[in-house]
């Protein structure tokens, strides 16, 4: 189960009546292997081979941040964010002469 997160930002400078380029950003963030490390109470370093993140509840929940596989807080994963930039031409609705 991967997690993703899709965040879309318009650049608007130069903005015109007519038209307007937008400029759009997607990310798309996954959760890997757990990093916790188990030892270090006793000086040592053990991890539990957890290899990626599954939610253990749905999204908005307490259980959504907390891996099914070890138990571990999402934070404790490896985070891997990929991101897309795309450009979009875009017309306002004014340019179809209505």
């Amino acid at each position: 189960m991967r997690k993703r997160q899709v965040v879309l930002k318009r650049d608007d400078q130069g903005y015109s009546r007519n038209t307007s380029n937008s400029n759009s950003t997607v990310r798309t963030v996954r959760y890997g292997e757990c990093q916790k490390n188990h030892a270090a109470a006793i000086g040592g370093y053990a991890v539990d081979g957890c290899r990626e993140f599954m939610a253990s509840g749905e999204e908005g929940t307490n259980n959504a941040l907390t891996c099914a596989a070890c138990g571990c807080h999402r934070n404790f994963h490896r985070r891997e964010v990929e991101t897309e930039a795309a450009n979009c031409e875009c017309s306002s609705p004014s340019s179809n002469g209505k």
